[in-house]
């Protein structure tokens, strides 16, 4: 799936070529030597998408000026430079004008890491982070929609700060919110519809236990945005902010009936998230037929014996892993894991492991 990664200047790297083999490989080391940093580069070359920031300029090494990142994931020569003149993309030699048509023929990426708890106990924003992270891998037509309401979004929420409210101005960026907000409210109810028995099986397969686990989208605009928006105009005014649309809502997720948040345990906290991300690669797969990537950042360490085997059986044996971990003490006692290559990584410099 991507055997070859080529970074510059890309985080603590200066300069770093890797070779890894169909099934993945194992990165072991201190914190703080560049593991997460390899399966950050491999997220921004595949989905133009970091986990750990929303701003590219960040992921330059110090006074470098910029990055590059390259690769061939399935088979297609990508090439991602972030210069002070902007940001440059490549597939096959051939330049891509925009994101949208980078990433149209893309691959797709499952990101696992003990940050997932916050799609548990953390805020709305994660869960719908969540939710637009799989609809922009699964349709080009999210990406812009989402795009474009982000953009509406904050001229709207710019114009309610003005002293003197202009109304002709305010409803033309309502209107660019009602169209894309209501495509994007759409798309996350029939995905979270979708995921919803995935995520059961999911938790069913890693607890090893019969726990009810339900997921419901709830839309912070009712059932017409459009309407939603008029009413809330008074509201929003007095606030001097958008109140309404997509940005508001939230995903319910309930053990037995009740919020997994205040009632589930840590260990079922942690089978919840991974069974969201396991949710989430099989519904990439069913739908785009393709394998996504699984880049799985220091999880091991957290899991007992039992989920973390039950996790490995359930992931598809033929998608290509790349783990990081601090230590290999889980190792001799995990089943179903393809014998990977393990790589030490220690002062931003990966070297192979007997």
């Amino acid at each position: 799936m991507l055997q070859n990664l080529r970074l510059q200047n890309f985080r603590c790297f200066e300069t770093l070529s890797l070779e890894v083999p169909p099934e993945g490989a194992i990165f072991t080391g201190d914190n703080a030597q560049g593991k997460t940093s390899i399966l950050e580069a491999v997220c921004t070359l595949i989905r133009l998408h970091s986990p750990r920031t929303n701003r590219f300029n960040t992921l330059a090494k110090f006074s470098s000026g910029g990055f590059g990142i390259a690769g061939d994931p399935w088979d297609q020569e990508r090439k991602i430079q972030q210069k002070s003149t902007g940001l440059m993309l490549k597939c096959e030699g051939e330049i891509r004008k925009s994101r949208t048509e980078y990433l149209s023929d893309g691959g797709l990426i499952v990101w696992m890491g003990n940050e997932d708890l916050t799609l548990i106990r953390g805020p709305g924003e994660a869960r719908r982070h969540f939710l637009d992270f799989i609809g922009a891998q699964l349709d080009p037509k999210y990406r812009t929609a989402y795009t474009r309401y982000r953009r509406a979004l904050k001229a709207k929420n710019l114009l309610l700060k003005e002293p003197k409210l202009r109304i002709p101005e305010l409803v033309a960026w309502e209107e660019i919110l009602i169209e894309h907000g209501t495509f994007l409210t759409a798309s996350r109810s029939k995905l979270v519809s979708d995921l919803s028995p995935l995520v059961s099986a999911s938790q069913i397969a890693i607890s090893g236990t019969s726990e009810a686990l339900t997921l419901q989208y709830l839309p912070a605009s009712g059932p017409s945005l459009k309407d939603s928006i008029h009413q809330a105009r008074q509201r929003e005014t007095a606030t001097r902010q958008a109140v309404i649309g997509p940005h508001r809502d939230d995903v319910s997720i309930r053990l037995h009936g009740m919020r997994a948040s205040e009632y589930a345990s840590e260990g079922q906290q942690r089978t919840i998230a991974l069974a969201l991300k396991l949710a989430q690669g099989e519904i990439l797969r069913q739908r785009c037929e393709k394998t996504p990537i699984y880049l799985l950042d220091d999880i091991f360490g957290e899991l007992d014996i039992k989920r973390r085997n039950a996790l490995l059986k359930y992931l598809p044996v033929n998608s290509q892993k790349w783990i990081t971990t601090t230590n290999l003490n889980w190792l001799d006692s995990t089943e179903n894991l393809p014998k990977l290559p393990v790589l030490t990584v220690a002062d931003s410099i990966v070297r192979g492991a007997n």
